[in-house]
Order: C-alpha cells, then sequence, then structure tokens
C-alpha cells in the first residue's frame, strides 16, 4: 500500500493543533465539496481532505500516523505493515473494526488508512461510519457516525459488518451516546451501536444547534447584502445587515437539529479579500485604498 501525507493534504505543518486542522479541513472540504465545486477530480480531494481530517482529527489516529509518519516516508512510498499489523487496529486483546455506511460523497476510504486504522470495508459514501469493540464473547459494540443530514432528517444508513450488509434504521433527531440494538447481528449476539456525529464540510454541531461559517467580501459586510447559505434542511437566503464585522454571529431559529424544542442555525461572518486576479480587480482595490486613505484603521 502506498503512504499518504495527511498533513501536505491539508496544506499544514506537523505541528499543527487542533484548531488548525479543523480550520484547514472546513475550508478544504468547502472548496472541494461535490455539490458546489466545478474543478476537475473535486470529488477524490474531498474524500482524501475528509480522510486526512479523519485520521488527524482524533488524537489516538493521530500519534499512530505520527509514528509512521517519523520512519521517513513520503506520499506514494511502499508502505509494508510489520508482523502483527501497525496496531492501530488491534490492541489488549480487543478487536477494533471499522465499518463504512454508505449515502452521499466523500466516503470510502484508502487501503492505507484501513490498514494503519481498522478494517474499514466501504459501503461508498460520506458521512456514516462505525467503529468499536468487539468482545469475544456477547454483545457486539461499535460507534456508528451518521451524517448531520440523516440526524436532521432521519432514515436508513447501510453498513456492512460480518460479511453482511445491514439497513439500520435511525431515528430523526438522534443523540450522540444514543444506542441502537440489532438483534442478532453481532458476532456471538447483538450488535449495539452507539450514535456519534460525523464531522461535516459546512456545519459544526453546539448542543442543538449547527454553526455555519459564512465568508464574506468586505463590500457584502459593508454595505449589506442577501446571500443564500446552506442549512440541513435545504438554502435559505440571509439578509446580511450593513456595517457587519468579522465574527458577527446571525441566527436562523430552528434550522438546527430536531428536538423539544428544535435548535437554532449560528451563522458566523468571516470577512475575506477575494485575490485580484486580473488588471480590473486589481484597479478596483486601488481605488477602494485611494477612497479609504491610510487611515482607515482609526476610524
Amino acid at each position: 500500500m502506498q503512504f499518504k501525507d495527511y498533513y501536505e493534504i491539508l496544506g499544514l505543518e506537523p505541528s499543527a493543533g487542533e484548531a488548525e486542522i479543523k480550520t484547514a479541513y472546513r475550508r478544504l472540504a468547502r472548496k472541494y465539496h461535490p455539490d458546489v465545486s466545478k474543478e476537475a477530480g473535486a470529488e477524490d480531494k474531498f474524500k482524501a481532505v475528509n480522510e486526512a481530517y479523519e485520521a488527524l482529527r482524533d488524537p489516538q489516529k493521530r500519534a499512530a500516523y505520527d509514528q509512521l509518519r517519523a520512519r521517513g516516508y513520503r506520499p506514494g512510498d511502499e508502505v509494508q505493515p510489520p508482523p502483527g499489523g501497525f496496531g492501530g487496529g488491534h490492541g489488549g486483546g480487543v478487536d477494533f473494526e471499522e465499518i463504512f455506511a454508505g449515502g452521499g460523497a466523500g466516503g470510502g476510504f484508502s487501503d492505507f488508512f484501513e490498514n494503519l486504522f481498522g478494517r474499514g470495508r466501504s459501503a461508498g459514501g460520506y458521512g456514516g461510519s462505525a467503529r468499536g469493540a468487539q468482545p469475544p464473547r456477547g454483545d457486539t459494540r461499535a460507534r456508528l457516525a451518521v451524517s448531520l443530514e440523516t440526524v436532521f432528517e432521519g432514515g436508513s444508513v447501510r453498513i456492512s459488518v460480518n460479511n453482511k450488509t445491514l439497513d439500520v434504521r435511525v431515528p430523526k433527531g438522534v443523540r450522540p451516546g444514543q444506542l441502537i440494538r440489532l438483534a442478532g447481528q453481532g458476532a456471538h449476539g447483538d450488535l449495539l451501536l452507539e450514535i456519534e456525529y460525523a464531522a461535516h464540510p459546512q456545519f459544526e454541531v453546539d448542543g442543538r444547534n449547527v454553526v455555519h461559517v459564512l465568508p464574506l467580501a468586505p463590500w457584502e459586510a459593508a454595505l449589506g447584502a442577501s446571500i443564500s447559505v446552506p442549512t440541513l434542511g435545504g438554502p435559505v437566503e440571509l439578509k446580511i445587515p450593513s456595517g457587519s464585522e468579522a465574527g458577527r454571529k446571525l441566527r436562523l431559529r430552528g434550522r438546527g437539529l430536531p428536538g423539544t424544542p428544535a435548535g437554532d442555525q449560528i451563522v458566523e461572518l468571516e470577512v475575506l479579500a477575494p485575490r485580484p486576479d486580473n488588471d480590473a480587480q486589481r484597479e478596483a482595490y486601488e481605488a477602494m485604498r485611494e477612497a479609504f486613505g491610510e487611515d482607515w484603521r482609526r476610524a
């Protein structure tokens, strides 16, 4: 199998902190998301970004990966597993297994990921995975990571486990830590799936609220605008007040995760300066510089 440099994929140094990893993932996932990107190969890049983030966001996975990377491997180098494997998939007599559920773009991790972290078998698709410990006797316990879209709408996800394909009904508004029992589907008993939320390229979860970071051009923040904003229930038009600054938070009531009461969507504004790519755009920036002068910071 070929080595992958997850730091290089995310454009990060190996010393990057948790916040830097999350920021890089969010930026690249938004850039390459198949629903919005028109770039050639965007879906493959989106999958690579998701895989890199899954490896680096978890401290245990990251530590195992860093140990391997420290051996001097470069992207494309052939990696030979040591006797007994890398240690990411087994430990302490407990058999760990990765199960990937279908439904969307971006799933199906590489052989490198699966050999390093577990015996993953992809059913294809972003946003549904289960991983957990299988004791030698009794019920099998695993963690099932479901997409926020599935949490919002409810529905069925497809997983592969013990050489079987199963459709798992996920109730609307399911909470992290909630258990779903599949009778007789474990290795020696029932299969107990503990719910967790899969990482999402556009949203973060805060209780039942979801947070979306919305990039704005300077003129949109200064003059105000009406912008289409993604929500779990579909895009909505959001009015940006004039004079908005970076970090300002706007609330879309009831657009978060289902519950009693339902959560809200918090839209956090991020003001970015587009890169000028031609003479007309550079002239526009020069005109802004002349109009505002060098003392604009004191305003």
